[in-house]
């Protein structure tokens, strides 16, 4: 066999081999790597590379010497599974770095980081005071995640005490002109509901780059023809709308009218249907 064509032999067969054993070692080897995987990565790539152009040896040592190393990494993810001490050990604990907004300058020194270097990852979190964070750990892969302070947090309808619904999923219903029947079936429309969506809109089927229904009906579309300005859905404000005007034409009745019973039954409906615009508030108003 001519040296070129057996070089690319090798290298044809150390590609499969890399391919089949990094999808049985599983998504983790993809990911954040831990010091142990970064280190198996790396030699698996060099024995991958030493197999493909090392003519002088035979290739069954490379794909035996790639076999160790997959068993090994295969075992080491294994134990970190089963054991927790072997888990602490192989890939470390997490170490608090920010704690009541005090810097845990000891903690630093242990994990080789700088000041600048742990204000740089919390900028990156759009955290631009390190007063403000209750609580911040460097994980085994590296990554520092904080939280702030609750005075500092955003609002959200929970800490308001406002019950949300969970919101379904987004379904993209055109892709390039075409209509995707599943998704759309999957939000409960059909293809007749789509066409009269977009006439409303007043744009074409293959003018359509994507299209997308969110969990409230509405569909959001994004054009070939960037020059086209389509009208955002008004739905959800113009009900919310049509609720303030509700709750104000009750207490309008109940100011208006002279009756002691009239007076109270509208103010009472007045003051539920103001609870229930509250409580949609969130959802309407996004």
């Amino acid at each position: 066999m001519p040296l070129w064509l057996e070089v690319v032999v090798r290298t044809l067969a150390s590609a499969l081999a890399l391919f089949v054993f990094t999808r049985l070692l599983g998504k983790r080897q993809i990911s954040q790597l831990s010091f142990f995987e970064y280190v198996t990565g790396i030699t698996i790539g060099s024995i991958t590379a030493y197999l493909s152009v090392d003519v002088d040896n035979h290739w069954s040592l490379g794909l035996i010497s790639m076999g160790v190393w997959f068993l090994v990494s295969l075992g080491i993810e294994y134990l970190q599974i089963k054991s927790v001490k072997a888990r602490n050990w192989i890939d470390s604990k997490s170490t608090v770095l920010i704690k009541g907004g005090k810097i845990l300058e000891e903690n630093l020194k242990k994990e080789k980081l700088t000041n600048d270097e742990l204000l740089e990852q919390l900028r990156k979190k759009s955290i631009f005071q390190a007063a403000q964070v209750e609580f911040a750990v460097i994980e085994p892969d590296g990554e520092i995640n904080a939280l702030l302070k609750k005075e500092y947090q955003p609002i959200t309808p929970s800490s308001l005490g406002i019950k949300v619904a969970p919101e379904q999923e987004t379904q993209t219903v055109i892709i390039d002109g075409n209509i995707m029947d599943e998704p759309l079936a999957t939000s409960g429309y059909s293809r007749q509901w789509l066409h009269t969506e977009l006439e409303k809109l007043g744009v074409s089927l293959d003018n359509v780059n994507i299209a997308q229904v969110d969990s409230f009906g509405q569909l959001y579309v994004d054009l070939y023809d960037d020059m086209i300005q389509v009208p955002q859905p008004q739905e959800r404000a113009t009900l919310y709308a049509q609720l303030k005007k509700c709750e104000a034409d009750l207490e309008l009745f109940a100011l208006s009218t002279d009756e002691a019973e009239a007076k109270q039954m509208y103010g009472e409906c007045s003051a539920k249907l103001l609870g229930v615009i509250n409580q949609m508030k969130p959802l309407l108003t996004q």
